[in-house]
């Protein structure tokens, strides 16, 4: 293990930042993969946004296709089956309110989500990703309010004024939002959201989210928003509830 002594001929900005490389250096790295349309994905992701100051993480977010994860491994959404419909419907209800995440149902789900679909929204996520690379600030927050529009307010996102709109509330000039909503055809970013949605696909997604915690070089990976105490166990750490910063008041 590396010393963290200050060598006092070192300048002080200097050693500070060694300290933080070599600190950054021992977070493991967690990858959260998801797509705003799943609302299971809006769990997780709530969750480890708060854990990622708590855990000694680099919480990397991976905007992701789930219709794609969908059909390239074969499942199919607990929509085209009655009794998962209906578990579904009650389960998300009582996780939503154990998570304090405002979560309503929209009132025509499966129009939204078999019909509408997430593609031109996902796109967007992904150009800001790779356009804000290692900065996961206004993905977070452009996530947040997709999900806000979907998944609360039961508001399109399927519209070019509805992605503007949901951007700008995240932070992102007028501006920028224009030249973001000018590149989500092109083949760049098609092609990113096609290959983050394959990486999901190779670490073994069948759906979404999915978090991947890289572990002494192997990755583990975990389906849902019911494994943080797993997750915790496996990366060594521990699970306080989904509230971390209220258990320690």
């Amino acid at each position: 293990m590396k010393s963290l002594v200050v060598d006092m001929h070192t300048p002080l900005g200097t050693a500070l930042d060694n300290i933080k490389s070599s600190m950054s250096a021992s977070r493991k790295v967690v990858e959260l993969f998801y797509d705003v349309l799943s609302p299971y994905s809006w769990l997780g992701f709530e969750v480890l946004c708060r854990y990622k100051n708590v855990w000694n993480i680099d919480l990397r977010l991976r905007p992701t296709l789930l219709s794609g994860i969908m059909q390239g491994s074969g499942n199919k959404p607990p929509g085209l089956v009655p009794n998962k419909f209906l578990y579904m419907a009650k389960d998300l209800g009582r996780s939503a309110r154990y998570f304090d995440v405002p979560l309503v149902t929209p009132a025509d789900v499966a129009h939204v989500m078999f019909v509408k679909g997430s593609l031109s929204a996902m796109r967007l996520l992904t150009a800001v990703s790779e356009k804000d690379l290692g900065q996961e600030t206004r993905v977070e927050k452009l996530s947040r309010e997709l999900w806000m529009r979907i998944w609360n307010r039961d508001e399109d996102i399927t519209q070019p004024a509805s992605l503007s709109e949901a951007a700008l509330k995240a932070g992102i000039s007028r501006q920028e939002v224009e030249e973001l909503l000018q590149i989500i055809t092109s083949q760049p970013i098609k092609d990113k959201l096609k290959s983050t949605t394959q990486e999901a696909m190779n670490h073994g997604a069948f759906g979404l989210p999915m978090t991947v915690c890289h572990i002494s070089g192997k990755p583990e990976m975990f389906f849902g928003s019911d494994r943080f105490e797993l997750m915790a166990h496996c990366i060594g750490e521990k699970w306080v509830g989904p509230q971390p910063m209220a258990s320690r008041l």
